[in-house]
Parts: structure tokens; sequence; C-alpha cells
């Protein structure tokens, strides 16, 4: 990927120049986060304005964006229907009214009788002829520009023409190192460019064509994002995001985690098959296999990071009971994180059901922590946490908070897991800091992701698909409802809970 170019340090013992105020243009840029050449490299643009040629006002027709170059010859403000600048401007082939409803005593000097203007908007069709609603305007002279002008997402304090002078500094200014190797190109569809013709790019030659495109390029494909430059871009982050994953693939490769496996004792079977055998219904076969999955990345020292996906209702949450029970069983603790608390309640409810009477049985606790708990609850909590003698914690955020100690946290088992940003996700797994390790790490979700796509996005996650319901389960039926239709919605959701459905 590009790297990013800081400022050379100031030499030892030099006196600091006091800092200027930063101007409002200079504040937005930074509180947008575009503070290095890097960052306005990569700001591209919205949209794009031809401002490379100029349209004789006959041929501008209705609905078209045009640009004119004429001259100024009625200008006025006019009471009806409400307070407006109504300006008359003519070339050699016909003429334009500009109406502006919003306007200053200096658009008025601009555009005073005698004046040449440059004129950009959408033509209309008014009862007079021709018109323009606020279009831009400036006074005509110069050389028509080069290239398509960028129009880039921005706020109020951020002139475009502000930030169109900084991304061209940032373009000169800017180190950037290819990523793709030399000689491969990504696949490029159709034809582009002057005579049709297919070209290669570098990441160079992309990224200064899409800020500055020429103007024989069809706008829709830049738009649209299927030019052959954008296509140069996807392949540029796709690789370097590929590469990045690979990378935190090969960092954890190089951690411990605990190992973690059944343990029989004498005349008893391992927790997780007691887990089994109280269970009131049985596995299915996804469920089986993805559990064996989960099982052998265990059994290894390198951590565990492993996706779960499964549709609602598929049983995620026994799999998770039983990978904890092998966590367990051999002395760990777990943990269950989940966004909401009445989510972390439903597994909460479960677990304590099917686990707490074979823990009771070792002297280990279920514990419960949320953000909203009494402080004396919570304290009770966090004394079971550190002990030890809570072998399974369940709760929200408050679980990675800095005064939550585990003993010797082996399994974070995070619920659906986008939900949660990478600080979060790391913050669990530093628990375990302590003993120079890190936990395994199992998220669940139940948002479906194609295998392939989620082997691809998720390059430093193993993924584990539950793609069958239990026996008897009613499918899920998802819908996409459009915001017009809410009533209908709240009635179909009130049906279904009067009903006793979820």
């Amino acid at each position: 990927m590009p790297a990013a170019r800081s400022a050379p340090p100031a030499a030892p013992g030099a006196a600091r120049a006091p800092a200027k105020p930063l101007n409002p243009a200079q504040k937005a840029l930074q509180k947008m986060g575009l503070t290095r050449d890097i960052d306005l490299a990569l700001r591209l643009p919205l949209r794009y304005e031809d401002e490379t040629r100029i349209t004789p006002i006959r041929n501008a027709r209705e609905g078209d964006t045009v640009q004119l170059e004429a001259t100024v010859v009625a200008s006025e403000i006019q009471m009806r229907p409400r307070r407006q600048l109504v300006v008359t401007v003519e070339d050699e082939s016909g003429s334009c009214e500009l109406r502006f409803f919003s306007f200053y005593p200096s658009h008025q000097k601009t555009m005073s009788v005698g004046a040449r203007l440059r004129v950009r908007g959408e033509v209309k069709g008014g009862f007079w002829g021709r018109q323009m609603l606020h279009p831009a305007f400036r006074t005509a002279g110069g050389e028509l520009p080069a290239a398509l002008t960028p129009v880039y997402p921005t706020v109020a304090q951020l002139p475009q023409a502000y930030l169109r002078r900084a991304v061209v500094s940032a373009l000169l200014r800017v180190e950037l190192s290819e990523t793709l190797p030399p000689g491969v190109e990504p696949p490029v569809q159709g034809a582009y460019g002057a005579g049709g013709l297919q070209r290669s790019w570098n990441l160079r030659e992309a990224l200064t064509f899409l800020h500055h495109p020429t103007p024989d390029v069809a706008i829709a494909t830049l738009e649209d994002h299927s030019h052959p430059a954008w296509q140069r871009l996807k392949a540029e982050e796709l690789l370097a995001q590929q590469l990045s994953q690979q990378q935190s693939k090969r960092e954890r490769e190089r951690l411990r985690a605990p190992v973690l496996r059944p343990q029989a004792g004498e005349g008893a079977l391992p927790l997780h098959e007691q887990l089994l055998a109280v269970l009131p219904f049985g596995l299915t076969a996804a469920q089986r296999r993805v559990g064996e999955e989960i099982a052998r990345d265990l059994a290894h020292r390198v951590p565990m990071h492993r996706l779960l996906q499964g549709d609602v209702g598929s049983g995620k949450t026994v799999v998770a009971a039983l990978a904890a029970a092998v966590c367990m069983d051999a002395g760990w603790q777990c943990a269950l994180m989940a966004p909401t608390e009445i989510l972390a309640e439903q597994h909460f409810a479960k677990l304590i059901g099917w686990l707490e009477p074979l823990l009771a049985a070792r002297g280990k606790r279920v514990a419960w922590l949320v953000g909203g708990q009494k402080k004396k609850e919570r304290t009770a909590m966090l004394a079971l946490i550190e002990s030890g003698e809570a072998a399974l914690v369940v709760g929200t955020h408050a679980v990675i908070q800095d005064s939550v100690q585990f003993k010797n946290l082996a399994l974070a088992v995070i619920d659906e897991q986008h939900r949660f940003g990478v600080a979060q996700r790391l913050a669990l797994r530093k628990k375990l800091a302590s003993h120079g390790m890190e936990p395994h790490l199992l998220m669940m979700s139940a948002t479906p992701i194609p295998r392939t796509l989620a082997m691809s996005y998720y390059a430093d996650l193993d993924v584990s698909t539950i793609d069958e319901l239990p026996p008897g389960r009613t499918p899920i039926v998802t819908k996409l409802i459009a915001d017009s239709r809410k009533d209908e919605v709240i009635e179909r959701i009130g049906a279904q809970v009067a009903s006793g459905r979820q």
C-alpha cells in the first residue's frame, strides 16, 4: 500500500517557531482525518463536472447540465413570487435566464450588465425560454480546463476549490509504492480511453487519472467505478487487505494459547460429554461437524481464531457451550460476550440451565456481568471471576472493563461479532496477558456470508458454518421491507408476539 509520509523531525536544540493558528478549512481537513498526503490522494471524487467545453445556448437542451459563455444583457431584482435576482445572458446563438433566490451584493456586481460570464448548471424550460436556477458562475477568461473537474465529498467549512488545491499538492508530494508485483495486472473489462484501447495502469497513474480524468472518458464509468483506473485501485486495496490479513494470521501462528483437551476423571465422563447427556435434544450433523473443528483448534497451542456462522435458531449457542465445557474441563475460564443485555440474558439463561448443575458438582459457577448491576452484586461477581470460582462468565461490554481480572481466561466467545470493534475484541484477548499467552477466540454471527467471501474477507479467520436447522425448527424467513411500510411491519410483529412467537 502507499507509504505514509511525515514531516522530518526538527534538529536537536533548534528553536521551534510558534505554530500558526489553523484556518477553518485546515481545521475541517483535520476533523475529516485528511492530515497526510496519502489521505488526500485517496480522497477520491464523488462525481465530476465537465468544464472543458462551452455549449452554445442554442444547443443547450432541457435537462442537460452545460457550461455557457455569454454576456449579461439584463439584471434586476424581482419581488414576485419572492425576492430573486434575475439575470439574462446572451451569446451569438440565443439567450438564457439565470434565477437566484439567495444572493449577495457581490453577485450583483459580478453579474452586472455587460459582464462576460462562464455559467454552469442544469437547463430548465421556463415560460420565456431556457433558464437555470442557481447556476455556478464566474467571470469569463482564461483557457478551459484540460481535465474534468472533480467534486469531492466535503463539509461546509471546506470549499471545493481549497480541497482541490490540497489534493493537487498532495499528489505531487505523496510517495506511492506498488503492491502488485511487476507484470501482474488486474482484469480489465471493456475498452476505454482514446481510440477505445485498453492500457495497463500503475497506482500513481490510476490515482492521478481518477482525480483529473481526460474529457474523452465516459463519466458514467468513473462514477459507477467500472473504469480500469478504478479496477486498478480496487485490485490494490484487495491485495493489500489480503496481505495484511495473511500477515496477521502469520503473527498469530507465532503466539501461544493454552492447550484445551477434554479431561476424563475417575469414573466420570468429560464435561462436554456430560453436557451432551443432559441436553433435551440431539445435535445435528452440522453442529457435530463444527464442534469437531473447534475441538481440534482448542487442542493446539496456536490461538484459535474461528468465525462460527449460522442462521438464527441453527444452534450456535450449544456449540459454544460445548467449547466452553472443554475449556472448563481443562481447568481454565471461558467468557461469552454479547452486544446487548437482552441477548446476553438469553445466553445466560440457556447456559445456567445446561451447565450450572454440572459445574456445581465441581465447585464452580456461571457468573453474570453487565453494566447496570448493583455495586454489591458486581463486587461479588468480580471476586468470583478473579478467584477462578466463576469458570464461565457471561455478559456485555462490562466483561472487558479494566476492573475485571480473570484468573486464567483461555476461551473468549463473542456473539454478533460485527457489533464489536477491533479494540473491544483485543481488550478481551489481553485478559490472559499475565500468563504470556493468548486466549482462543470464537466469534459467532447470524449474518449469512457466502463461504468463499468469508474466507476472502476474513483471511485471518477460519470459518465454520452450521448449514442446517435442528429437526422440527421452523425455517427463518428474512424479508427486506421498505421504510414506507413501517406500520405494516409493526402490525405483523405485534401479531407474531401475540401468538407467542419471537
